[in-house]
């Protein structure tokens, strides 16, 4: 007996879209994300080229016309589910965390248009800090989930969530907020799944990819090969899996000391082989910084400005590539994670419809603010069929 779940009857807007990063496994589950609402225009113009079926309104949702025009497309298209991503810029322990940056009150468009459309389901993601953020309403200060109870309290069951996407399938450490929204006319009461048994690992997901070096961008083509003799091997390999496995440009100083630190270290640990400025200064900084990944747990989370060594856990955990003739261990891969690689483990999938004109730099900012999408598969999957 085929026990799959039939899903289309659902009719899915998803507010503050990006080019879709959370939907990309929800056509293949049977979903219709038939309408998508993005702020930027270069972002909604990337949504139509991946999701060509989605109509997307390109606007900002608190403008009177851009929301009333978003309320008259669902209807028309039969809307009956909504999903939703607000910014969390505001909130992020990465940002500011500014209790009065207006993007923390973009939650009350999804308020008002739940209310317009009574969808039957809805899904609302965003960082922990969603939960304990207080925002003005009706002249008062509450806390968001506070907010959201008292205006859809009557007519949904709700459920909230504080999940790290690496129990989901997922190989990213990633913390999120999550509210499941079921209408109470509905006979199902929509919940996450149990986590997984398994978690998975960078070797996982990326573990398989041969030796890529990076491209040396301050030198000639001879010292590189010098430094890297197998380098156009390498980069015609990456290539041949993905046109996105491309070798990162980074400064000589910088892969140096990456190729003195092994598998999980950060090199300001590094006694000799210490990060430099460009003027042979000791740079000042964090010890999640010119750090490499472990092989054996989850990558960390995927930031915004993910092509750096010098940024936040961005570079590639590595294998011993030879000792030299001082008996120092070099190490392979002195370079952050490829887009392919960045694409792994946030489990977007690999035949995912990027068109070949985009922007690597565009992509890769990003993937690094979207929620991982095999954590909104498996969370789409359990919802039951009335």
């Amino acid at each position: 007996m085929d026990n799959k779940k039939d899903f289309s009857q659902y009719n899915i807007l998803s507010l503050f879209a990006n080019i879709g990063v959370a939907e990309a496994y929800l056509e293949e589950l049977g979903f219709n994300v038939v309408l998508a609402n993005e702020l930027e225009e270069r972002r909604a113009s990337l949504y139509s080229q991946i999701y060509p079926k989605t109509k997307v309104i390109c606007g900002d949702i608190t403008d009177k016309e851009i929301f009333n025009t978003i309320i008259e497309k669902s209807k028309s298209l039969k809307v009956n589910f909504l999903m939703a991503t607000p910014p969390c810029q505001g909130m992020s322990t990465a940002g500011v965390q500014d209790k009065n940056d207006e993007r923390n009150k973009l939650i009350l468009s999804v308020i008002k248009i739940a209310k317009e459309l009574k969808p039957k389901y809805i899904f609302i993601e965003n960082v922990p800090q969603f939960l304990s953020t207080e925002i003005e309403y009706k002249g008062i200060h509450e806390l968001i989930p506070e907010i959201i109870r008292k205006e859809l309290g009557k007519d949904y069951k709700i459920n909230e969530y504080v999940i790290d996407t690496r129990n989901y399938s997922v190989p990213q450490m990633r913390q999120r907020a999550i509210l499941l929204l079921s209408s109470l006319k509905e006979n199902n009461i929509w919940e996450l799944p149990q986590p997984d048994k398994k978690i998975l690992t960078m070797k996982d997901a990326i573990g398989m990819l041969p030796k890529l070096d990076p491209l040396i961008t301050d030198i000639d083509e001879q010292e590189l090969l010098n430094i890297f003799p197998h380098f156009y091997e390498r980069e015609k390999e990456a290539l041949a899996i993905s046109k996105w496995h491309r070798p990162p440009h980074h400064v000589k100083r910088q892969v140096v000391v990456m190729q003195h630190t092994p598998t999980g270290k950060t090199a300001f640990d590094n006694e000799v082989y210490y990060p430099k400025k460009k003027d042979g200064t000791p740079v000042k900084g964090y010890h999640n910084t010119y750090k490499r990944q472990n092989w054996n747990t989850p990558a960390y989370a995927v930031t915004m400005d993910n092509r750096k060594i010098s940024s936040q856990n961005n570079v590639h955990p590595g294998r011993i590539e030879y000792i030299n003739d001082k008996g120092e261990v070099i190490y392979s891969d002195a370079r952050a994670l490829t887009l392919y690689e960045i694409m792994r483990v946030t489990s977007l999938p690999d035949e995912w419809n990027i068109p070949n004109n985009a922007s690597e730099q565009f992509l890769r900012r990003i993937i690094g603010e979207g929620i991982p999408p095999m954590f909104v598969k498996k969370v789409f999957q359990n919802l039951g069929v009335k």
